[in-house]
């Protein structure tokens, strides 16, 4: 009995060891001798990079650096905020080079800052340089909608999203955009010659615009969506550089992980409920949501109910979070500098009454018509917004120059897929992460000039490629190539209204509470929020 129980255990104990064996094995190739021929295979291509750091990388350091350099607010309003917001990637290229490898974990990423190498990536052609696959807290946020997804799929979304975004539906969303700026330049009258925070009311005016142009509802019914995604960006955010251990996770499970997977079913039922709601509807709306299920119908259900809410949550998130960023330090830039607040003033006013002069001269022999005109004053005025879209040449380089100092996303990434060669120099290997920071090549002195770090929107008085030396991606604040953000002119469009309309009610002025503190919270904001004083016109 006892051998015949020894024999037991030994059949057993035999795979269970090989098998823990050859998991040791797997574990020590990923993090100790993976890393170390990558570091040398790069080495001998002559780039170098921060030592590897066994398990952790370089994430701790990145951590310290960041910790260091936005925990507390800047002296003045400087623009050179590179070093705060990414103080890892301005150090080591100082140090290494433009292309400089470094450790995420046990992860070789290679950081590229030369515009052709970058170029060269973000067209990726023969698609040698895909899209990381999201992971974690990321995934939760994002899942594998447009933003995310890769291949057959995302060309499927992405030419829905471009149907839903091209300028014919881009014209009809108009009202609705003027409309909502209208609702918060309303609430604002209480704060005439008085301090508003504005970073926060941008975010709920562009809450409002993509909840009624893409999904058909109002803000209240997607704010709790919207508050939701906002907690698990925080999450997100605070977790980007701590490495996770599936041995130790099997044990452990945090704090964040466990409001995560709450916020993540509570956002995933918030928008199944606005999805059952519009299948109930009669009336039709042409709208994203719309576009979605009709989609979702003329597939013959290829798409889940997960794939629709992935597009749903990155289209929410998206959709308000590029905006806000936007308005917010604009409104700041030209608070600051009032020279441009009146250029941009002057031209909305001059597009406004040439358009009023030419609509009076041409009905001048009509009393009825004319009669009918003044009626229609007030309303010229409010939608005069829309007709600066066309021509209010200021205004598009007062907030391309906003872009470029303080662009929404610091950094994005693709990975490398098989061997490739990158330029004519630099061969890389499979699973190589590739890290690219817009920010970097937005303060890059050599593309830009001395006068760098400085607000001067007279850059794009010509355009982008004159003002990127015949370079164009060295400015790419909504990313570049076949990727660049399908809701770039929606975006701006907004963007242009607001502050059009904005612009003929207030002189905006900067308050003395304002705090300087840029912070990377997967995009870059004010950490304290914009505040200004509104001065009645």
């Amino acid at each position: 009995m006892a051998i015949l129980e020894n024999t037991l255990l030994l059949l057993i104990a035999g795979p269970l060891f090989i098998y823990l064996l050859l998991k040791l094995i797997e574990f020590l190739n990923k993090v100790w001798l993976n890393p170390i021929s990558i570091k040398y295979k790069m080495k001998s291509q002559g780039i170098k990079g921060p030592s590897y750091k066994f398990l952790h990388g370089n994430t701790k350091e990145i951590m310290n650096m960041r910790r260091s350099s936005m925990g507390k607010s800047m002296d003045d309003i400087s623009h050179d905020i590179f070093p705060r917001i990414l103080p890892h990637v301005h150090s080591w290229v100082n140090v290494y080079g433009a292309n400089f490898l470094n450790w995420y974990g046990p992860q070789a990423q290679l950081v590229v800052t030369e515009a052709e190498l970058v170029k060269e990536i973000l067209n990726n052609k023969n698609d040698n340089y895909p899209k990381i696959d999201l992971e974690g807290y990321a995934k939760k946020l994002l899942g594998d909608g447009l933003s995310s997804s890769k291949g057959e799929k995302w060309a499927k979304m992405r030419k829905l999203a471009n149907h839903v975004f091209h300028a014919e539906s881009l014209k009809n969303m108009i009202p609705t955009m003027i409309k909502s700026v209208d609702i918060m330049l309303e609430k604002w009258k209480e704060y005439e010659n008085k301090e508003i925070e504005v970073f926060g009311e941008f975010r709920v005016l562009t809450s409002e615009i993509i909840s009624r142009t893409a999904f058909g509802s109002s803000y209240l019914e997607g704010k709790n969506i919207f508050d939701m995604l906002m907690k698990l960006t925080l999450i997100v955010s605070r977790n980007a550089h701590k490495i996770k251990f599936p041995l130790i996770s099997w044990f452990l499970t945090s704090k964040d992980e466990v409001e995560s997977e709450n916020l993540e079913q509570g956002i995933r039922d918030c928008i199944v409920q606005i999805i059952t709601k519009r299948e109930k509807e009669e009336s039709v709306k042409i709208d994203f949501l719309d576009k979605l299920l009709e989609a979702n119908e003329y597939h013959k259900k290829n798409y889940s109910i997960e794939d629709i809410v992935d597009e749903c949550k990155t289209f929410y998130f998206a959709g308000h979070e590029t905006t806000t960023s936007v308005l917010g330090w604009t409104i700041l830039l030209i608070a600051v500098h009032q020279e441009w607040q009146e250029k941009a003033r002057k031209e909305v006013i001059e597009i406004y009454t040439t358009i009023s002069l030419l609509c009076y001269v041409k009905s001048a022999r009509n009393s009825h018509v004319l009669c009918l005109l003044y009626r229609m004053i007030p309303y010229i005025i409010k939608y005069s917004a829309y007709i600066t879209l066309i021509f209010n040449m200021q205004m598009n380089m007062i907030i391309e120059e906003s872009m470029r100092l303080y662009p929404p996303v610091p950094a994005i990434k693709r990975k490398v897929v098989k061997e490739v060669k990158l330029g004519k120099l630099i061969t890389l290997p499979p699973e190589m992460e590739l890290y690219i920071s817009p920010l970097a090549l937005h303060h890059d002195s050599k593309i830009w000039g001395e006068d760098v770090h400085l607000f001067k929107p007279e850059r794009f008085a010509e355009g982008i490629v004159k003002a990127t030396n015949n370079n164009p991606v060295a400015y790419m604040p909504f990313g570049f190539g076949q990727r660049t953000c399908v809701g770039l002119n929606f975006a701006m469009t907004e963007a242009k209204i607001a502050l059009s309309m904005i612009l003929q009610s207030y002189r905006i002025v900067l308050s003395p509470n304002y705090v300087h503190s840029p912070v990377q919270i997967f995009m870059v904001q004010p950490q304290h929020g914009v505040q200004v004083i509104l001065n009645k016109i």
